[in-house]
């Protein structure tokens, strides 16, 4: 999946003739605290509310300073560098250019969220297990061995962690919502299980407080 598939052009990108206070009515129009500036097609890189506020807003934007002048993305860029530029620097948008660095569009943080959202991972039921695994014996075919021998298979899976840490924390998401000899299976191989989700029980719990706040409302 690549930057390109998940382009939108539902944010206009700003001419350098805009000024300051048209950037921030655009920014608040679309809940968001960057736009592309772009001249012709030529990106010229990120507007923050930040330049904005640091400058006469009655100003062109074509003026400022940019403080982030080199934020893109190419069009045959991986999402997950996408995910990574959003989260690294806290944006809200990500340009995405062609080799020529000619603008084709942007990829907002609400449409990476959607993205995964609409996933076969996200969206089909399941449970969710949490693991605790050294760095030294991490080992994900490994932990989809065991899953799949109590015939389920991984959904989705990630890693987290700080940098300095010897563990992992190992978090899959499995297709069964009986995970008892599965999780029985981790603690026989000596796998230290930190938190175990059911979906359908979870579901179930937010049910019945959402029908118990209705009763207190209508009491």
């Amino acid at each position: 999946m690549t930057a390109e598939s998940l382009v939108s052009d539902s944010v206009i990108p700003l001419r350098t003739s805009d000024t300051g206070d048209e950037a921030l009515g655009m920014m608040s129009d679309f809940y968001i605290r960057h736009l592309p500036v772009v001249n012709n097609t030529q990106l010229l890189g990120i507007l923050t509310e930040d330049d904005i506020l640091n400058n006469d807003v009655e100003e062109a934007v074509g003026s400022y300073q940019l403080s982030l002048p080199h934020m893109r993305v190419l069009a045959d860029d991986h999402i997950y560098e996408v995910m990574r530029m959003l989260a690294d620097f806290k944006l809200t948008v990500v340009p995405v250019v062609d080799q020529q660095g000619n603008y084709i569009g942007l990829i907002t943080l609400a449409d990476l969220l959607q993205f995964f959202a609409r996933t076969s991972s996200f969206q089909d039921t399941g449970s969710i297990i949490v693991l605790e695994v050294p760095r030294r014996d991490y080992s994900l075919v490994e932990i989809a061995r065991i899953v799949e021998s109590e015939g389920a298979y991984i959904l989705s899976s990630f890693l987290s962690s700080s940098s300095d840490a010897a563990v992992f924390d190992v978090t899959i998401k499995v297709n069964s919502q009986d995970i008892f000899s599965i999780l029985n299976t981790f603690e026989r191989f000596e796998y230290q299980i930190k938190a175990s989700f059911n979906e359908n029980v979870y579901h179930e719990a937010l049910k019945e407080r959402y029908d118990a706040l209705i009763s207190y409302l209508n009491v």
